[in-house]
């Protein structure tokens, strides 16, 4: 490396050899390079007050002996070998000083106080003061060595990385970086220009509109941003600016996390597409949150899913009576449950009671026994199969979950009196091109025709767009690829997306509980689409790499469009109709959409019923298609039971976002 001095990076196995030992020798060798030391400055200090080397004589042995055996046990008392000299800090330092000023009581007196013949009296404290310095220095230069000018053989191996903001996390996190291995901080970027030209932590403080001109000129392979107070807009106004500069980029945690501690390396992450989306969350009404959950029964069905257990997460938080986690999946269950438990220790809650329940919403049975005996307040339906692919491969089956399995539920909610049922629905259902959709809509349809008929329980539904993080989501699928090398595969150059985090997507349903009357479809204002193909780019350019196309033939990943898969749509909408309607909640919109009579739909669902048993595909997808009437497939009938049956071969799947 550039920055490393020779000598640093001529001898990295000698250092090695040295850094591998057991902790038992590396103190047995410091013990002995200290009493090297003990009898060197007794040399010097004879040297000093003679002016000329000798070999000792007579009662001189008595100088040397003496040094060692006054200086060793007093190093050993105060603690010298039991620190690790890489981290050895001020107080190491005190500690050598405070052995260091009883040997030289101690040391003196007797050569210099007393006096023995043949020995200068001044050898009594000159040895004492040169034994000081060396101890000491030493300690210092293996401490810069083997932490702040880091190991010899991994120096010149060092990242060298900005700060982006010089504020307290900046602080914090270079005091964190101080012992790193991996990362060498050296200079801090802000925006305020009263810093600029400054120093922190001894590192100067450079202007945020130069920034290419320094990162050049230092050869930085990372930044780090250390702005966890900024609003997204100002973060995605950062994020661009460093755009095509091949750094890698990465990011603290926000300001929340890290109210508790202080911020260590380990708080770095890579960013996620929630960083880049320059669209700051939705805040929420904190009176809506808690309407329909304190010291409520609240049920969540698929409890172990990505939306599922996000939102019991935040349903934790608002201190409901009883918590009823419903999932068909064993490890789901037991990991959110397991997960729940803990973070209500850990707020002190534990009058709240956690109840995890074995269940498929397709079972009648299992449904009514568990609603009867607990009778929720509150039941929010996240259960379903919602990866498009699959679904569109496994029609029968995704539409028995997605639609029957919240018909069942919200039968045996009515039955009971439930007071809000909330169905988690997505913005695939609008206009649907895939089974999913379609049948996610048909859910929306059967809690719209129930909420025409009963006024007991509230049947509402929640419909946004992708959730980060969720299964499924491109964002990890993204990483995973850069990592691997590329290519990034996208279904197709114009494919849109809109998107929110999880938190986000949970705290509406929460929400629009809270908004319900009956029958309404609440939707996100969710900003504007995000081009798939665009993200990916960003992706890459923001994990210091390039993009390879035919204008860069030589860039690291590239982009590989693979073709849309079965059902996908290159666009998405969040409303059927363009009359979405205000509430009082500033980012949430509702729609009053088409739906058919409870009788008429019954009557429906019986006849689809009878075709799914029969498992015949084109039927299935020709029913689907008369009851939600925008529906119009774009794969045909792509079963797999159904095409190895026919004698077709199965089609892959592309892995792709």
């Amino acid at each position: 490396h550039k920055g490393a001095p020779r000598s640093f990076v001529l001898y990295p196995s000698l250092f090695a050899t040295v850094l591998n030992l057991p902790r038992r020798a590396k103190r047995v060798a410091a013990l002995s390079f200290d009493v090297a030391l003990c009898i060197g400055t007794v040399a010097l200090a004879y040297y000093l007050r003679l002016g000329e080397w000798g070999w000792p004589f007579r009662s001189q042995w008595l100088s040397y002996a003496g040094a060692v055996l006054i200086a060793i046990p007093l190093f050993i008392r105060f603690g010298l070998y039991r620190a690790i000299f890489r981290y050895a800090g001020f107080g190491a330092l005190m500690a050598v000083a405070s052995a260091c000023a009883i040997y030289t009581l101690i040391y003196g007196s007797i050569f210099f106080g007393y006096g023995i013949t043949g020995i200068p009296r001044t050898t009594g404290i000159i040895q004492p003061l040169l034994l000081f310095i060396s101890v000491g220095g030493s300690r210092a230069i293996i401490r810069y060595m083997l932490g702040e000018g880091q190991s010899f053989m991994s120096l010149g191996d060092r990242r060298r990385v900005l700060v982006y903001g010089a504020g307290s996390s900046g602080r914090q996190l270079t005091a964190g970086l101080a012992n790193s291995h991996e990362m060498q901080i050296v200079g801090f970027i802000d925006d305020d220009p009263k810093l600029w030209g400054n120093s922190l932590n001894g590192k100067p403080i450079y202007s945020s509109e130069k920034i290419h001109a320094v990162m050049e000129s230092l050869d930085i392979s990372d930044v780090l941003l250390a702005i966890p107070s900024a609003s997204r807009m100002k973060r995605n106004e950062i994020l661009n600016r460093l755009r095509g500069t091949a750094v890698s980029i990465r990011t603290l945690p926000g300001l929340m996390d890290l109210a508790q501690g202080k911020v260590t390396v380990s708080d770095l992450r890579e960013l996620d597409i929630d960083d880049l989306l320059g669209r700051d969350a939705v805040l929420p009404d904190r009176q809506l949150l808690e309407k329909r959950i304190a010291g409520k029964i609240v049920l969540v069905s698929g409890a172990g899913g990505s939306i599922g257990s996000e939102l019991c997460r935040q349903i934790l938080k608002l201190e409901p009576l009883k918590l009823l986690l419903v999932e068909v999946n064993e490890y789901s269950l037991y990991a959110i449950h397991h997960e729940l438990e803990a973070k209500r220790d850990a707020i002190n809650a534990s009058n709240i009671q956690i109840i995890p329940l074995l269940a498929s919403v397709q079972n009648e049975a299992r449904m009514e026994t568990i609603i009867s005996a607990w009778k929720p307040d509150t039941i929010f339906h996240a259960a379903a199969y919602k990866h498009v692919p699959l679904v569109e491969h496994n029609p029968a089956e995704g539409i028995r979950n997605n639609v029957f399995g919240t018909l069942i539920t919200a039968r045996v909610a009515a039955r009971h009196a439930v007071a809000d049922f909330v169905l988690i629905s997505t913005d695939k259902a609008v206009r649907p091109t895939n089974i999913m959709g379609a049948s996610k809509r048909l859910a929306e349809m059967v809690l719209q025709a129930l909420a025409n008929e009963t006024h007991q329980t509230r049947f509402s539904m929640v419909r946004f767009g992708n959730v980060l993080g969720s299964s499924g989501s491109v964002v990890p699928l993204f990483r995973q690829q850069i990592r691997n090398g590329g290519p990034i595969t996208v279904t197709h150059e114009e494919i849109t997306r809109y998107f929110m985090t999880i938190p986000e997507a949970s705290q509406l349903v929460i929400q629009a509980a809270a908004m319900a009357e009956g029958g309404e479809v609440f939707v996100l204002d969710m900003g504007e689409p995000v081009k798939i193909v665009d993200l990916a780019q960003r992706m890459i350019e923001l994990s210091g790499l390039t993009l390879k196309n035919a204008e860069q033939p030589e860039g690291d990943i590239g982009i590989e469009i693979v073709g849309l898969r079965p059902g996908e749509k290159l666009y998405e909408e969040l409303l059927i109709g363009d009359n979405p309607e205000a509430t009082q909640h500033a980012g949430i919109m509702k729609a009053n959409e088409h739906f058919l009579p409870l009788s008429m739909l019954t009557t429906e669902l019986e006849s689809l019923d009878a075709i799914l048993h029969a498992n015949a595909t084109p039927a299935i997808i020709a029913k689907l298609g008369a009851l939600v009437t925008d529906y119009a497939s774009t794969g045909g009938a792509v079963d797999w039971v159904y095409l190895h049956l026919a004698g077709v071969g199965i089609p892959k799947m592309p892995d792709s976002g």
